[in-house]
């Protein structure tokens, strides 16, 4: 039962609908009124009773895929398909159908479909687009509708404007697109072969033509490779002839035409004329020089006859030898012959290919899969060293001096070379030795020596003390000079061997000049030397020594034998002792440098408060000799150094100071006096140490005026090495480090 259409009776159809547009439909067409369009919609875009609704361009649902419009989304992305038609063909008796193959393509953007026919040789057919890009109706009764993608897989059959076409195979690209979509793909199919067309193939086969046809095709190499050149860096190697030599040669390979130019390379001064070209641009023969030929010999076609009548009418024509009975043949170098540590003949001329550059090597790589590009050295072979011999030494001047006028017609007196070993305070620096003389004259057993070695030229030099009613006058025993090692020849070629610092160590026997001494101490400054150099001086490593005294010797023997010299149980025994005790338990396997490296590490500290006295004396004497009175300017600097304003300054800064200021002392002088002003943080209170220097306002006692000799050898040598280097040894704390025993 129906309800009435009366007011309150009837649902509001308009309920929340907010369009109530109206379509255009009547309009003028050539000023006549009439119905324009029968596809819009009615009120508010809702279609009119029984009206169909087209469908847009794009089939797919919104909300699935990119937000983006299709023909950005889709855009240059095509299905390609293949396919066939069978064309019936009814004016010839030699075919009834022919097969024609397409090219589908279906553009995703705007499902838009062309067809393209390939072109086929000598086919007659007009080829090219079939039909052109444009969406296309399905057949009726859908005719309002349009092909899709979904309309299309391998192996079905579709028609497009009453042809129906074959589709049996596609691209990857298409494959991968149809099964993402959800189409299923049929197998592809077998695509037949035209009948016609293989007929006319096998006839052609077996028939010879009257004029030949030989296709020469530069132009499609001239526009693949124009501009592009193989380059090889090339040796001539022309050393064998009569004033000949080595020619370096860039070849040069152009892909365009396949000629060869060369270039020759001239090094600067080299007396050669410059030439353009080493080969003007032409195709190189493998086997030149050929010879010359008769002009037309050499050429791409071979005429045996020109053919024509008298009258004007008819054509000349020629006729080609296709048997080519007369042709030269002649072989010219390709891409492919050349390679790195190939030879070619270059018209007689054997040239050695030794690199190539980027270009070539990408182009081969690409072309011929060559991997190996082991270039060929292009320098020659350096030639024999020979030696240079020299004349023996004459024994005037030095080794050097004697060198020197035998390399120049004028010698150049030559210049000793200082051993720079730091950038500061090494340069003057001496090591002294403690040294006695070993002879057989009796008179002579109790001679000491004092043995100098200068660091920075390796120079030594030899200073005998004076000892008053010894019946020797002392002083300087040889002056500075390099000594050579004993036992060598005098007047030979090479250079005589010198002794080194390296040489130089307590317990060492050292040969000077002949006379053979023993060294048996050394001062302060050169044991702590040695002992920071111990890359030079091995014998002062103290964990060396150690390591030797803890395999040489048993814990317990060398506890009790050290307990027994202790008898007073002061846990130190003085050096003599300890030198002893050492000695006997590593059966003089430790020298005596070793043993006062250990002496030295494990010594009792001595008081540093004496002879202070005796070095302002010294200090304060030479000051006075030299006239030395600007105390108060170096104060005045050391106060504009002093940023703290604290009245001290580093070790250092004070010794730098004294240098800058020329300060008369020597390195060994200079070191004590800082040493006694030092405090426990390394640095010096500069005031009282400049006024306790200042020989008129603090003046101290005098010295006893020295010897005449020893005031004259000074510079060589200042004061004399203790016999005794470490009165007391800690000899429990030496047990501690090697065995790890304890006291009991």
């Amino acid at each position: 039962m129906t309800l009435p259409l009366l007011p309150g009776y009837s649902f509001n159809r308009n309920a929340g609908k907010e369009k109530f547009h109206k379509s255009q439909h009547w309009g003028f067409c050539n000023n006549v009124r009439m119905l324009v369009s029968q596809e819009k919609p009615g009120i508010g875009g809702e279609p009119l009773p029984g009206q169909k609704v087209k469908t847009k361009c794009s089939i797919y649902p919104k909300g699935e895929g990119s937000d983006g419009p299709s023909w950005v989304t889709f855009d240059r992305q095509v299905l390609c398909f293949d396919a066939y038609l069978e064309d019936e063909v009814l004016d010839k008796n030699q075919e009834i159908y022919r097969i024609r193959y397409y090219n589908i393509y279906f553009y995703l953007e705007d499902d838009t479909i062309k067809v393209n026919e390939p072109e086929v040789k000598d086919s007659g057919l007009p080829k090219g687009t079939f039909i052109r890009r444009h969406r296309i109706p399905l057949l009726p009764p859908d005719h309002d509708q349009f092909y899709t993608v979904y309309h299309f897989n391998i192996n079905i059959d579709i028609i497009f404007y009453g042809r129906t076409f074959k589709i049996y195979d596609c691209d990857k690209f298409t494959k991968n697109f149809l099964r993402k979509i959800g189409v299923k793909l049929n197998p592809p199919g077998q695509r037949p072969e035209d009948p016609y067309l293989k007929m006319r193939k096998e006839t052609l086969e077996h028939v010879d033509a009257l004029h030949p046809y030989e296709s020469f095709d530069t132009l499609r190499q001239f526009l693949q490779y124009d501009g592009k050149v193989l380059r090889f860096f090339c040796l001539w190697d022309d050393s064998g002839s009569l004033f000949g030599e080595r020619r370096e040669l860039v070849l040069h390979y152009f892909l365009s035409d396949d000629t060869v130019e060369i270039k020759e390379i001239l090094p600067e001064n080299s007396g050669w004329d410059a030439k353009t070209f080493f080969l003007r641009r032409n195709k190189l023969p493998k086997y030149g020089p050929p010879g010359l030929h008769q002009p037309g010999q050499i050429t791409d076609h071979l005429v045996l006859n020109v053919v024509g009548g008298l009258s004007g009418k008819q054509k000349f024509g020629y006729v080609l030898d296709k048997y080519k009975l007369g042709k030269v043949d002649q072989e010219f170098y390709k891409d492919s012959d050349l390679f790195l540590g190939a030879t070619i003949n270059v018209w007689g001329r054997k040239v050695l290919l030794c690199d190539c550059d980027e270009f070539t090597k990408c182009y081969y790589k690409t072309k011929y899969g060559i991997e190996n590009f082991t270039s060929v050295s292009c320098k020659p072979p350096s030639p024999p060293k020979i030696e240079r011999k020299f004349p023996p030494y004459t024994g005037f001047g030095s080794e050097e001096d004697s060198l020197r006028s035998c390399l120049a017609l004028k010698p150049v007196p030559y210049q000793k070379k200082l051993l720079k070993e730091d950038s500061y305070g090494n340069i003057g620096n001496v090591l002294r030795f403690f040294a006695r003389l070993i002879t057989k004259k009796c008179a002579d057993v109790d001679r000491m020596f004092v043995i100098s070695y200068f660091l920075n030229d390796g120079t030594l030099s030899v200073f005998e003390p004076i000892e008053r009613n010894s019946g020797y006058t002392g002083g300087l025993f040889l002056k500075r000079s390099r000594v050579k090692k004993f036992g060598q020849e005098v007047f030979k070629s090479e250079f005589s061997e010198y002794i080194k610092v390296e040489e130089l160590y307590v317990g060492a026997k050292v040969n000077v000049n002949g006379n053979l001494f023993v060294l048996l101490n050394a001062d302060e400054y050169t044991l702590n030397y040695m002992e920071k150099n111990v890359d030079k001086f091995p014998f002062s490593n103290i964990e060396l020594a150690l390591q030797k005294l803890k395999e040489e010797s048993k814990s317990r023997e060398i506890k009790q034998v050290f307990a027994a010299a202790d008898r007073d149980h002061t846990k130190v025994v003085d050096f003599n002792t300890f030198r002893d005790l050492l000695l006997d338990i590593t059966v003089n396997k430790l020298i005596e440098q070793e043993i006062l490296t250990i002496a030295r590490h494990y010594r009792v500290p001595e008081d540093m408060g004496i002879d202070v006295n005796l070095l302002l004396a010294q200090a304060q004497e030479k000051l006075k000799k030299n006239m030395f009175e600007q105390f108060e300017k170096v104060i005045s600097t050391c106060v504009y150094e002093d940023r703290e304003k604290k009245n001290v300054l580093p070790t250092r800064d004070i010794k730098r100071l004294c240098k800058s200021h020329r300060f008369p002392f020597t390195d060994d002088l200079l070191e004590n006096l800082l040493s006694r002003f030092e405090d426990s943080e390394g640095q010096i209170n500069y005031k009282s140490f400049f006024r306790v220097l200042n020989w008129r306002v603090n003046p101290t006692l005098e010295l006893q005026a020295p010897d005449y000799l020893k005031e004259r050898c000074e510079d060589v040598w200042f004061g004399m090495p203790s016999p005794i280097p470490v009165k007391f040894v800690r000899y429990l704390d030496l047990l501690k480090d090697v065995y790890g025993l304890e006291h009991e």
